[in-house]
């Protein structure tokens, strides 16, 4: 899964992709020789309804979209982009457990060993016309001795794998890749998007004690939950920040676009205050129908009940998931809809969790990109692409089954020669 998008002289670069519902973001990387990374590129593009829920409904749309935010980033970060790491999500999305088991002759188990029970792990009936996108062993046990999260060197005669598995409709990851190769890129590997970012806004202590990252973008709601340092359960929920600006403008008569723009110059979920409540908006016309002034607070309205839908969804998604009671940091929003004022607050008083906001880490650079939580996903792309390079991993993106047979063989005769 080697990510790395160009080089151009000496220069260590990497793309990521964010394809979203609303919108799409080319993030550029740059690694110095201290493996310290800088954003020197960005680009995005709305998407004009080239995409539904995650999924692609117009290829020439979606092509277009990509197209300009590469553009964007390569001008920006002065480098010409070949290849990129992309996101993949929808709701689509179907998350399962598996158990794998291998021999190990009674002796030190290798990462041969390891990769093994992974894959038998995989040997598991998944729905017609899903692939597998992303598998992650949470905790190994050796000859029934469980609670154990590194086995390589220690010994034993039966190595097991409690494994999480993620799949996703095989149909979108095609049509996805075709709209980048429409652009004379190549895909050098896709990730589940909830998962990019969580590598980017997560830290180790959080995923050990137990957090629920809750990425909520334009057109679907993500959600990761981590306990004991492994991911447990994963979904995506058909409900997010799209929905809160067709209500606005159904209910103010605007086009949809001004009412995305109403959302995010005035949405704010603080209680308000006497001076704001009275506060009054200009709200576009319709077909050249002149603007009407409306009051703030009948806007919030509008925006909060959908909101307080969402937050319902949310809470009943981590209740199905039998991790509600193990989620002891709490939870960490990220996203575009993220940055509504006062969410965290409205979200940590109605899941009666500990919330934070999730803006990227581990990247340094001036841009604004890095204060919005919208990019976490593409930063964490990044940083996925890079541990791969550092691991020596490739993948092909439409690998329905996980890691391809000749990088296989190439691990087996590393592990055993």
């Amino acid at each position: 899964m080697c990510a790395i998008a160009v080089r151009k002289g000496e220069r260590d670069l990497v793309v990521g992709l964010d394809v979203g519902t609303t919108k799409i973001a080319a993030l550029v990387g740059e690694y110095d020789a201290d493996g310290h990374l800088s954003l020197i590129g960005y680009g995005q593009s709305p998407t004009n309804k080239g995409l539904r829920r995650g999924s692609v409904v117009d290829i020439d749309s979606t092509s277009r979209a990509i197209k300009r935010a590469i553009d964007a980033a390569g001008a920006m970060s002065n480098c010409e982009i070949g290849s990129v790491w992309v996101g993949v999500a929808g709701d689509h999305v179907i998350s399962m457990d598996s158990k794998g088991m291998t021999g190990t002759a009674g002796r030190e188990i290798t990462q041969a060993d390891i990769n093994q029970v992974v894959q038998s792990a995989k040997a598991v009936k998944i729905p017609d016309g899903q692939q597998i996108l992303y598998c992650e062993p949470q905790e190994f046990r050796i000859d029934g001795q469980d609670g154990i999260h590194k086995p390589q060197g220690m010994t034993g005669h039966r190595l097991e794998a409690d494994v999480h598995i993620v799949t996703t409709a095989t149909n979108n990851v095609q049509n996805i890749i075709k709209c980048v190769e429409r652009c004379g890129l190549a895909v050098t590997g896709t990730v589940l998007d909830p998962i990019a970012a969580a590598t980017a806004v997560l830290n180790e202590d959080e995923k050990e004690l137990g957090v629920a990252l809750i990425d909520i973008g334009g057109g679907t709601t993500d959600i990761a939950i981590f306990t004991r340092g492994a991911l447990r359960y994963t979904t995506v929920l058909p409900i997010a920040g799209e929905q809160v600006t067709n209500d606005l403008a159904y209910g103010l008569t605007t086009p949809p676009a001004q009412a995305e723009e109403i959302k995010r110059k005035y949405a704010d979920l603080r209680p308000l205050d006497d001076r704001s409540h009275s506060e009054e908006i200009e709200v576009p016309g319709v077909s050249g129908r002149p603007p009407r002034r409306i009051s703030r607070d009948m806007m919030m309205r509008i925006c909060r009940p959908r909101v307080e839908e969402i937050l319902s969804y949310i809470q009943e998604a981590i209740r199905r998931s039998g991790y509600h009671e193990m989620i002891n940091a709490g939870v960490v929003l990220t996203g575009g809809s993220a940055a509504m004022p006062g969410l965290v607050e409205l979200t940590e008083d109605y899941l009666q969790m500990p919330t934070r906001l999730g803006l990227p880490q581990g990247i340094s650079g001036n841009h604004e990109a890095l204060k919005n939580p919208a990019n976490a996903t593409g930063i964490g792309l990044i940083l996925h692409g890079r541990k791969a390079e550092m691991q020596n991993e490739f993948a092909t993106p439409m690998d329905g089954q996980g890691e391809p047979m000749l990088q296989q063989l190439k691990r087996w005769f590393k592990d055993h020669f």
